[in-house]
């Protein structure tokens, strides 16, 4: 059998003790999977059905037991094949309180992000095309989930690249969501960058409990690769605001000596400038 034929038979990849990770486009999404003996759990469910279908036939490659399911965050690579894997029996849908008001409230606008990789859903029509917010709720105190034979944790360190995101620990693996990002810059759209650093900062404070990190999309990394990026981020963010405080008529200036490519760049400055100024609006309502 050849390597490729082997990968597609098998296209799983091993962390640790009953603990996988898939990597399926388009978006590169990485889904995780933990198998327990009485049921299984699945992490991100893809940008709509037809991906979903790529998961779930994978999942089913590996295990039969009833399945549940986590979203790391509200993004609809990660939460747009909900309804499918529920009309496929998954009766459990776990993610942050906060993801699922977000996902009920943003999610029709989002479709248009999968027009051109999943029309169906980007137009709602056909099956399982129905946005699907999770059913079971993290809010404050983690979560511990019994699989049978192993617990996987779910818990919220902190507002980072959503004010939603979850982590998943099984094992000595930790599902990260986008929080990591291997392989391209993380996305600074509806992100925290500020908290975002320190979010990261806790995260690198786990690495006596987790060795494997599992990024939202690329490869699997370890905990100087997430010291790395907290570090690149700080810099860039400690950057963008020297530049808002002594350019404020130019501040495309500072993109260039960035440690992002141009488009994530601008997200950046774009993100931090529209967050400073609802703290300025908070502060004139608060001095009215």
């Amino acid at each position: 059998m050849s390597e490729r034929e082997d990968e597609q038979s098998n296209p799983w990849t091993q962390l640790g003790d009953r603990v996988w990770m898939l990597r399926t486009d388009p978006f590169g999404l990485n889904t995780g999977l933990v198998v327990g003996t009485d049921r299984a759990l699945v992490i991100d469910t893809g940008a709509g059905p037809e991906q979903a279908a790529r998961i779930l036939d994978a999942v089913r490659g590996l295990t039969d037991l009833p399945l549940c399911v986590v979203n790391t965050h509200s993004h609809f690579d990660h939460v747009f094949g909900n309804a499918y894997f529920a009309a496929h029996g998954a009766e459990d849908f776990w993610a942050t309180d906060r993801c699922a008001a977000v996902v009920r409230e943003s999610g029709e606008e989002q479709r248009v992000e999968v027009g051109k990789t999943e029309p169906a859903m980007a137009e709602n029509r056909g099956e399982h095309t129905a946005i699907q917010p999770a059913n079971r709720h993290v809010s404050g105190s983690p979560v511990d989930l019994d699989l049978g034979g192993i617990s996987v944790t779910l818990f919220h360190l902190g507002f980072g690249h959503t004010d939603n995101d979850l982590l998943v620990g099984a094992g000595n693996v930790l599902f990260t969501g986008d929080l990591v990002e291997e392989g391209a810059d993380p996305g600074f759209e509806d992100s925290f960058p500020a908290e975002w650093i320190r979010t990261l900062g806790k995260i690198t404070a786990l690495d006596d409990l987790y060795d494997v990190f599992v990024p939202g999309h690329g490869a699997p990394v370890d905990v100087d690769f997430v010291a790395t990026q907290l570090n690149k981020m700080r810099s860039a963010v400690r950057v963008t605001k020297v530049a808002m405080d002594e350019a404020s008529v130019d501040m495309t200036k500072a993109i260039p000596i960035l440690p992002y490519g141009p488009e994530q760049s601008r997200a950046l400055l774009t993100r931090l400038r529209t967050l400073a100024h609802w703290k300025w609006l908070e502060r004139q309502g608060s001095s009215n």
